[in-house]
């Protein structure tokens, strides 16, 4: 019986049905109708539509009934004479599903019995509908029809009701406890083991038949899959003892079912199914909210050993990696909200990423199975799927690391190398023969290289992993990594943020050794890190990201090494941009002390450079090392000026970085001499170190019995600076900083005080003496150096006066007292801020110019009444070179002039017309293009009452106008423009003159830049003016529209006909404004007389 349940296809049922014409659907309709009188629920008040199956409302007497008037209609009514010959044809092949169709002692088996031989009769009406063929469509646009066996809304309802009561009647009885159970009580079925065998091996093979159509398969493979691979599990692996009247034959048929339902199915599906099968570990805990449900029986041994099988082969398959993720994940509930959800998507995701990283037992390589699983899982990160996406990734990070962790070899080949592929492929150690290929050829496509930064971006640094393995594998890119950063900060690139977010993190991540090495490399100090390859660069990519293409040689030497310097320079500065965000962490500290004690190396190299003499008739490996040393100082030197204007007065974050910066700044104090062309900086260098440890002693930060043990570092090299310095100065202070240090501050000289209130800056505007030296003075006949004179009338009191003091009224002062102090009417504090403003050290001078401008602004009575004497010095250091002092005088002499612009004025436009005499071309144009800027200022800020001034003004900016210097030309037609723009209507008869002057110098000057300044003049009037031009520029209009159009025709320089087009613009919509004035809505009322 049970050999010839395994039936092959029938395949003659539209022979039967008589033939395949409009009949068969007719057939089509009885076969469904047949499936719903024996699936009818008992009439009565407790009859529910949709409810049939096995359950309370189809009883046993139910059951009868309903089969009985099945067989009674199929026996006596005509119209169902075809189903009952195809019935009774299905029921020939299967005696074994005919017998249980006839017991009457057992309704549900024989129930099921019918049912099954109804579907299968189904499934042969809707194959004979099937080889119909299709009907022509109704025309072009419309819907095509549906296909033949496509069953209605109706029909499948019914179907589905019919696959559930066969499935419930003919399978879940006779199964075992623990195999395919669901929640709730297994079902103990009263008939013999041989029998259940025999039932479950028929079900499951009419079953088995029915899903072979697609119609019939999706809703039963998609509602009881699980309940058919438990019976084929059963059937054909399961124990003898549940399946002892099934033949071997019959067993190797269900394992071949078996397999080839799960190679059919949706591969999720599958691999969720035979984890239900599997059923829950036994030491595995319960998941909140499960205490309460029913306790599931435990699978057998034999079943859990079977589905981790044969979930191994599905993991195994082409793309099985990603089925078994979306079998486990999908349904999870992933992105609910509350902790309690994402916990649990939290678990799920490292069970997964456990089970990926584990070989199966049947996986003869772990090597096979590492080349096989490691693609896949590289591809989760790549899900476009936003719902999902967020899981793939956890999942596939989670896999990853942890496969770094167990077989770290295996990882770096399978794992990592692909993952840094784009990245490694240009590198400067790439075994592509870059040389070979043609300029312009892509190495890596945008798409690879976004694509590649995105996933170094997950793994790395969202999985936050600091393993070496790891660390290693991005150090070996890190170098392109930072070029590409670079690039995206000079272009419009998303890969900016993620390139950033990369490099910080490693640079946090690993040891500090290793991160100041990286940053060296970054800085081409050391060839720690593998940069981009010298014949590849990066270029924009089409959206927003970045390409790698072969470079184009440049024949042009002095093109090619203005390329290599502007890149080199480039990437100094976006190396500083990155320190600026590991202040906190103290590398950028760190970093800088590494800097300034390669700077210290630097100096003992040229000292000792210095001292021996050049040996000729080197060879050139020594001359290469040579030009290699010379090379690195320079960018040391480069790095240490980038570092000292970009970093923030935080980047020390602890007192062992202050004595760490102090240490290497000594050091480079004792090894170099205070002579040369350097000596100035470097005793400003040393100045500021030694007020810094002072500032450190004085209280500025509170000091424990650890930071003394951390400064008692510096006292050797204070007390050799104590005795090899030049400077006694500086030789005084470093031996009382080393009495201060070793007492922890129970006695500190006065000296150390003075130094901590220079770098503090307690007195604003004061200046304080600089252990490196005199401060600066005017100059003037016999000034000469001095010791400092301290103060010894009270223990508290050498901070009260400073040497410039003690220097102006000390009467044994050699020589002249400098200008600023002789027989000077202004008080000591003012005194003090005077002497201030000619500090050697600019920042000092700076300070005290700024200090002397609140004084004005303030309206300080003793500043005013030394109105020369102010202007004397803001005029002085007009000539400084330094920008932040000569900025400060600007903003003096502005304040001072716009206060008394009657006696001011007159003085500044003499000395715009004729400099200062014995001075160089160059700087008496410096000086008076700075004279200029105080003009404007100052005519910003007189506002309408400059026009008492425009005589004298417009004269002087109009004769320089006609000086030799361009660049001066040009600052003085600026100028011109913004009195222009202040006088309005006050031009009066010196408008002929301006414009003639723009005219001739707008058509005849030789250089571009004064031509596009006489231009811009023209454009900065018509805006400024706007409506009121055409009144004021009423008799200069056409002259100047004609010169504008002359411009546009006639310059060859893009800039000037720029400026005059927008001129033009400008001039076209002032005569808009005023031929077509805008209409608005007003109501007039007008009284009459």
């Amino acid at each position: 019986m049970a050999a010839e349940s395994r039936a092959p296809p029938l395949h003659g049922g539209a022979k039967m049905a008589g033939g395949a014409g409009p009949e068969t659907g007719t057939e089509l309709e009885r076969v469904v109708e047949a499936l719903e009188l024996l699936l009818r629920p008992p009439a009565g008040p407790g009859e529910r539509d949709g409810a049939a199956g096995p359950g309370p409302e189809l009883r046993p007497e139910t059951l009868r009934s309903n089969a009985a008037a099945l067989a009674e209609r199929l026996r006596r009514e005509p119209g169902w004479a075809a189903l009952r010959g195809l019935r009774d044809a299905v029921l020939a092949r299967s005696p074994a599903l005919a017998a249980g169709a006839a017991a009457e002692a057992e309704p549900g088996w024989a129930v099921a019995c019918g049912l099954l031989a109804l579907l299968l009769c189904l499934r042969e009406r809707l194959a004979a509908l099937a080889a119909v063929p299709a009907a022509r469509g109704p025309g072009p646009g419309a819907a095509p029809p549906p296909s033949a066996d496509t069953l209605s809304v109706a029909q499948g309802r019914s179907v589905a009701r019919a696959l559930r009561a066969a499935v419930g009647l003919g399978l879940l009885p006779y199964l075992p406890p623990g195999v395919g159970q669901r929640p709730g009580p297994p079902a103990s079925p009263s008939v013999l083991p041989a029998i259940c065998g025999a039932r479950l091996l028929t079900a499951t093979t009419a079953l088995t038949e029915v899903a072979r159509h697609p119609a019939l398969g999706s809703p039963l493979l998609a509602r009881h899959l699980g309940l058919l691979l438990a019976s084929l599990c059963l059937l054909g692996h399961g124990p003898t003892a549940h399946s002892q009247s099934v033949p071997e034959a019959e067993r190797a048929w269900c394992r071949e079912a078996l397999r080839d339902i799960l190679d059919r199915v949706y591969q999720p599906l599958a691999v969720r199914e035979l984890l239900v099968l599997q059923g829950r570990p036994k030491q595995s805990p319960l998941s909140p909210g499960e205490e309460t449900k029913p306790a599931l029986v435990r699978a057998p041994a034999w079943l859990r050993r079977l589905c981790g099988q044969l979930l191994s082969e599905r993991l195994m398959r082409p793309s099985g990696v990603q089925s078994v993720v979306r079998g486990i994940m999908e349904g999870t509930g992933a992105g609910g909200a509350g902790a309690e959800a994402a916990a649990v998507d939290w678990r799920k995701c490292d069970m997964v990423a456990k089970i990926l990283a584990s070989c199966p037992q049947q996986c003869l390589s772990l090597e096979d199975y590492y080349r096989l699983v490691c693609p896949q899982i590289l591809d989760l990160l790549h899900i476009q799927d936003k719902l999902t996406a967020r899981q793939f990734q956890r999942v596939a990070t989670t896999t990853l690391l942890t496969m770094v962790k167990e077989h770290p070899q295996l990882a770096q080949k399978y794992l990592l190398q692909p993952l840094l592929a784009p990245l490694l492929r240009c590198s400067e150690t790439a075994e592509l023969a870059v040389e070979d290929l043609s300029a312009g050829s892509v190495l890596v496509t945008e798409a690879e290289l976004s694509s590649c930064v995105e996933d170094v971006l997950k793994v790395y640094v969202v999985g936050n992993d600091s393993s070496s393995l790891l660390l290693q594998s991005l150090q070996s890119v890190l170098g392109v990594v930072f070029s590409l950063y670079s690039f995206a900060k000079q272009n419009v690139s998303y890969l900016r943020s993620p390139c950033q977010e990369i490099l910080l993190w490693f640079l946090e991540k690993s040891e500090r050794d290793v991160s100041l090495s990286v940053l060296e490399g970054f800085a081409g100090l050391n060839s720690s890190v593998h940069v981009l390859h010298p014949r590849c660069r990066f270029c924009a990519g089409s959206e927003g990201g970045a390409t790698i293409a072969v470079e184009e040689t440049v024949s042009d030497e002095d093109e090619a090494l203005y390329q290599k310097i502007s890149s080199e320079q480039r990437h100094v500065e976006d190396l500083v941009e990155l320190l600026s965000h590991c202040q906190k962490s103290g590398l950028a500290g760190d970093f800088f002390i590494c800097c300034l004690k390669a700077l210290t190396h630097v100096a003992a190299e040229d000292e000792v450079t210095s001292n021996s003499d050049v040996e000729p008739g080197r060879s050139l490996l020594e001359l290469e090392q040579y030009h290699a040393g010379q090379r690195r100082k320079l960018q040391v030197l480069q790095l240490v000026a980038t570092l000292c204007e970009s970093v923030s007065d935080t980047v020390f974050t602890d007192v062992a970085q202050v004595e760490a910066f102090v240490a290497a700044t000594l050091q480079r104090a004792c090894v170099s001499s205070a002579r040369g062309p350097g000596a100035a900086a470097e005793a400003q260098t040393l100045a500021m170190a030694m007020g810094l440890v002072a500032a450190v002693l004085g209280g500025a930060v509170q000091l424990q019995s650890s930071d003394f043990a951390v400064l008692k570092r510096l006292v050797p090299l204070l007390e050799e600076l104590s005795r090899t310095y030049p400077n006694p100065l500086t030789q005084e202070l470093a031996a009382d900083l080393r009495i201060a240090i070793c007492t922890h501050g129970a006695f500190s000289p006065a000296t150390v005080g003075a130094a901590a209130d220079g770098v503090l800056g307690k007195k604003p505007g004061m200046g304080m003496q600089s252990p490196a030296g005199i401060p600066g003075r005017p100059p003037g006949p016999g000034s000469g150096p001095t010791l400092p004179q301290h103060s010894r009338s009270s223990p508290s009191a050498p901070r009260e006066r400073s040497e410039e003091q003690s220097m102006c009224h000390e009467p044994g002062a050699v020589g002249p007292a400098p200008a600023p102090c002789a027989d000077s009417p202004a008080p000591a504090g003012l005194q003090e801020i005077l002497v201030s403003a000619y500090d050697p050290q600019p920042p000092g001078r700076a300070a005290a110019l700024r200090h002397l401008a609140s004084l004005i602004t303030q309206r300080d009575p003793e500043a005013l009444q030394l109105q020369e004497k102010l202007l004397q010095v803001f005029l002085e250091n007009l000539q400084h070179e330094d920008a932040f002092v000569y900025l400060s005088a600007i903003q003096g002499v502005a304040l001072l002039s716009s206060e008394y612009p009657e006696r001011i004025l007159p003085v500044l436009l003499a000395r715009y017309r004729c400099p200062a005499q014995g001075t160089e071309d160059t700087m008496a144009a410096v000086t008076r293009m700075k004279l200029g800027e105080v003009l404007m200022r100052v005519i910003q800020a007189l506002g309408d009452m400059v026009f008492k001034h425009r005589e004298p003004l417009i004269q002087a900016f109009l004769q320089g106008t006609r000086d030799a210097d361009s660049t001066l030309r040009a600052s003085s037609l600026s100028n011109l423009g913004e009195l222009c723009q202040r006088l309005g209507f006050q031009l009066g008869s010196v408008l002929q003159e301006v414009t003639s002057c723009l005219t001739a110098i707008a058509k005849t000057d030789p250089k571009a830049e004064v031509r596009r300044a006489a231009v811009h003049v023209v454009v900065v009037l018509l805006r400024g003016l706007s409506e009121k031009a055409t009144e004021v520029l009423r008799d200069v209009l056409r002259d100047l529209y004609r010169l504008l159009k002359h411009v546009v025709v006639a310059e060859p320089d893009g800039a000037t006909v720029l400026h005059a087009q927008l001129a033009l613009e400008e001039l076209d919509a002032v005569m808009r404004r005023v031929l077509f004035p805008a209409q608005t809505l007003e109501k007039k009322i007008m009284v009459l007389p």
